[in-house]
């Protein structure tokens, strides 16, 4: 059974990890708050259709977390190696083609559905650089995989540092200009998050190789595709790969949706959107860890442990959480404050706040529990929820911004319906599925 003292260790590294990852994005929020409020609008738009992109390849990565779990759980470490390294070349191959793809296909998308030309033109300046991207975070995705799904995940908490001071710095020279570079604004932004995942790629490979047992876990094989591997993971990540498009696609519609609303609506949803981002982090990691732990109980024959786990996860869930969305309650403009210094923005964005607030209490079972779903082994199924979520909050989304074009703090309240239907439908998997004897 893991005590309370054995989760926390596995999960504060994650949570360090996403807050240091998600300060990447605010980053570029506030940066670009001080640019120009059209710049602001359209960091959020492009930086969310990146993120549809790029969850393919991150979806990949939690099927081969879930083997590396397994097979850590049944003590098979010599096992966990090939997937680690089959699934690099994989993502790799997957990236270029995706940047190829993009490349090609983006400003005809983007042209015929976002309706400010001066939107449309700063998405493409950030896009053009942002996409490259993908080459790094094919390596770092996996390297993020392999640690978590062996439960050392203190290696996360360097590399996001790592990540994130460089991005600072380098959005920072690359958006305004300093030491003889050219400001290049939003485009700057973008080329700056590249250059910070390389050096996280780097820092992966280089621990990896200096501080781990390579032969231990099969790391010292040659890199070469091998069909069979790369099939098994996709037996698992296929689903993931298609259920995290989903979400971050239908979550690029409402920014779609309150695009066509106007760049004012726009830019306040880009600020809500940095805070939640923000305070979700904490959601995330503790899901994070219920995935491998369910996952590595299971390898290890103990599904009778499965649920007290996760009924532990939620509170401790709750316990970090809850008291961060209290303190924002209380004092809002300390965290609007971050990502720009425009006063009437910040007045402007105050209900929709306190809006993000409140969904954030129902995601905190929601997520656990849905992440949980993956540790088990059933992405497919994973998948079905997805769907179910999904199509409920596109239809919200199109009565509450295209039908009835309402306020933006009205439009926040689509998350309700989100993870109201992921908290029942995970509830009903745990209390009616037979989980227990599913093989991976």
């Amino acid at each position: 059974m893991y005590k309370y003292r054995e989760i926390w260790h596995i999960a504060y590294p994650i949570l360090i990890s996403l807050v240091m990852q998600t300060i990447i994005n605010i980053t570029d929020t506030a940066y670009m708050g001080r640019v120009g409020e059209v710049e602001l609008g359209a960091t959020a738009l492009a930086s969310v259709y990146y993120m549809a992109i790029f969850m393919a390849v991150f979806g990949f990565s939690i099927g081969a977390q879930v083997l590396i779990g397994r097979r850590n759980g049944e003590g098979r470490y010599d096992r966990i190696g090939g997937i680690v390294l089959q699934g690099v070349i994989f993502l790799l191959v997957i990236a270029a083609l995706l940047i190829l793809l993009s490349m090609w296909l983006s400003p005809l998308l983007l042209s015929s559905i976002v309706t400010s030309p001066r939107i449309f033109e700063k998405c493409m300046d950030y896009h053009d650089w942002r996409i490259w991207g993908l080459l790094f975070s094919a390596v770092n995705v996996m390297g993020r995989a392999f640690y978590v799904g062996i439960t050392r995940t203190k290696v996360l908490i360097w590399n996001s540092v790592i990540m994130t001071c460089a991005n600072v710095v380098f959005n920072y020279i690359l958006v305004f200009g300093a030491w003889g570079i050219p400001a290049m604004g939003i485009a700057g932004a973008a080329l700056g998050s590249v250059l910070s995942e390389a050096l996280a790629s780097l820092h992966f490979f280089l621990y990896t190789v200096c501080h781990v047992d390579t032969a231990r876990y099969g790391l010292r094989g040659r890199l070469h595709f091998v069909p069979s591997i790369v099939k098994s993971i996709l037996s698992l990540s296929v689903w993931t790969m298609l259920q995290n498009f989903l979400t971050h696609a239908v979550w690029f519609v409402f920014f779609l949706g309150i695009e066509h609303l106007g760049e004012l609506p726009l830019a306040i949803t880009n600020i809500v959107r940095s805070g939640s981002s923000l305070l979700f982090m904490p959601i995330l990691a503790f899901a994070a860890t219920s995935s491998t732990l369910v996952s590595n109980a299971l390898g290890a024959g103990r599904a009778d442990d499965v649920l007290t786990v996760i009924r532990r996860v939620i509170g401790m869930n709750y316990a970090v959480t809850a008291p961060i969305l209290i303190l924002i309650a209380l004092f809002p403009s300390l965290l609007l404050m971050i990502f720009t210094n425009n006063m009437e923005l910040i007045e402007a964005s105050m209900t929709s706040l306190y809006v993000m607030l409140g969904f954030n209490l129902l995601a905190i079972p929601g997520c656990v529990l849905f992440h949980s779903v993956s540790g088990t082994g059933n992405t497919r199924f994973a998948l079905f929820i997805e769907i179910i979520a999904t199509l409920l909050y596109a239809l919200m989304i199109y009565i509450i911004i295209f039908y009835w074009r309402a306020d933006v703090a009205w439009c926040w309240s689509v998350e309700y319906v989100y993870w109201g239907v992921m908290l029942v439908c995970t509830s009903l998997y745990f209390k009616y599925a037979n989980w227990r004897e599913r093989k991976v």
